[in-house]
């Protein structure tokens, strides 16, 4: 579970046994694999759906390891994929500066069929930032890119 920045109300214990026992009941026949993206996009099917969340590349890319990604190597895996008939989402970098600007990427032109933007209420980066102040400006989306469409 994420944890935002600067303060904010935790869970509470009974609330976090009750979301364990959720998932736990949800999960209970699912295999997990630890590994690199490229090698798990290799063993996707036809059919199969691939879901993406890298290091957004505007606020992210000095965390998680991201100064060794490159999302240039992480659209051809995505281009291979789709060759095959396996459907990726990628959630990436959609607006930044209250929604004002849409953050540049080099998406390929015809890899993704679908662009959707998601609000994403107020800028965790921002919030850190400005230690309690006003964030009612402060409004930013994600981009949610689709290799089919809906």
């Amino acid at each position: 579970m994420s944890t935002p920045c600067g303060v904010h109300e935790p869970i509470t214990p009974a609330n976090f046994d009750k979301r364990v026992d959720l998932w736990h009941e949800k999960i209970q026949f699912t295999d997990f694999a630890v590994m690199d993206y490229r090698e798990a996009m290799k063993k996707a099917k036809k059919g199969d759906l691939i879901y993406c969340d890298p290091p957004y590349r505007h606020s992210q890319s000095i965390l998680y390891g991201g100064q060794q990604f490159r999302l240039e190597d992480l659209f051809e895996e995505i281009l291979r994929c789709k060759s095959k008939g396996v459907y990726v989402a990628l959630s990436i970098d959609g607006t930044k500066k209250s929604g004002d600007t849409i953050c540049d990427l080099p998406i390929p032109a015809g890899l993704f069929e679908e662009e959707i933007f998601v609000n994403v209420g107020r800028s965790m980066l921002r919030r850190f930032q400005m230690e309690g102040q006003t964030l009612e400006s402060e409004v930013v989306s994600d981009r949610l890119l689709l290799t089919y469409t809906l």
